[in-house]
């Protein structure tokens, strides 16, 4: 039996793919299609690697977590990891806010984009704890229906996150907010790795879309640019730029 890594194919077309960044690292709301989602999900399934769910189970997800929104109304997005500073969606407000009940973790296993299967990385996810700080973005209510699916394409193409809805708690009053929890029982929920695993994988992991590690520090800024200190990621932070001897700016 051969011990070669399932991968994405050679002749790949990547101007055709979604989560394409531009030189300043950050994503666009516009290389999120129905059209892009479509060809690189051909390919993963092509490639043997974990399969995404269906556009129509991805649309019933979306519209089950929206059945709770009342028509007309503006949206909360409560982002934790890239989508405190890069939304890539038309957001109309964005407010610090903090949520209870959850925790951050590099807990999700990645094997595309910021990593390969060869040399498989870490994305961030929250889980069960005992809260966090983020930040809570409002969509506006007349585009909610295009900024919703924009955003379901991003973080729902492996299902591997539940969309929840979390009461925020913001300078200027509460508000509830869609997120995204880890699904612990999806294949890509990684466990329980221990911290030097995750700064080892972190550290290494890159792919066609950048590196792992660039993700931790822009996080690790942002959340330094809040005011805020997040025990969990500056010592995941030390240790990552303990392994690479970096000083941790965005790549």
């Amino acid at each position: 039996m051969s011990d070669e890594k399932p991968s994405l194919p050679p002749d790949i077309d990547r101007s055709r793919l979604p989560f394409q960044r531009g030189e300043d690292g950050l994503l666009k709301r516009e290389e999120f299609t129905a059209e892009r989602v479509a060809y690189l999900t051909e390919q993963v399934h092509k490639s043997g690697l974990w399969k995404f769910i269906s556009n129509e189970d991805r649309e019933a997800s979306r519209r089950a977590t929206l059945a709770r929104h009342p028509a007309g109304t503006d949206l909360w997005i409560f982002g934790y990891g890239s989508l405190m500073w890069n939304p890539a969606l038309k957001v109309t407000e964005s407010r610090t806010a903090r949520i209870t009940g959850y925790a951050r973790n590099f807990c999700l296993t990645l094997i595309l984009g910021r990593a390969m299967p060869d040399k498989p990385g870490l994305m961030l996810a929250i889980e069960p704890g005992e809260g966090l700080t983020g930040i809570v973005h409002r969509i506006d209510s007349d585009h909610v229906e295009s900024e919703t699916e924009i955003l379901w394409m991003r973080e729902m193409l492996s299902g591997a996150y539940i969309p929840v809805w979390v009461d925020c708690e913001t300078d200027d009053g509460p508000v509830a907010a869609v997120t995204f929890v880890i699904d612990k029982t999806h294949q890509r929920y990684a466990g329980e790795v221990p911290l030097a695993e995750q700064a080892r994988r972190i550290a290494t992991a890159e792919g066609q879309a950048g590196n792992n590690r660039d993700y931790l520090y822009r996080c690790r800024g942002e959340l330094q640019r809040m005011g805020v200190d997040d025990p969990y990621v500056e010592a995941l932070f030390s240790a990552v730029t303990k392994l690479t001897g970096e000083t941790g700016d965005p790549l």
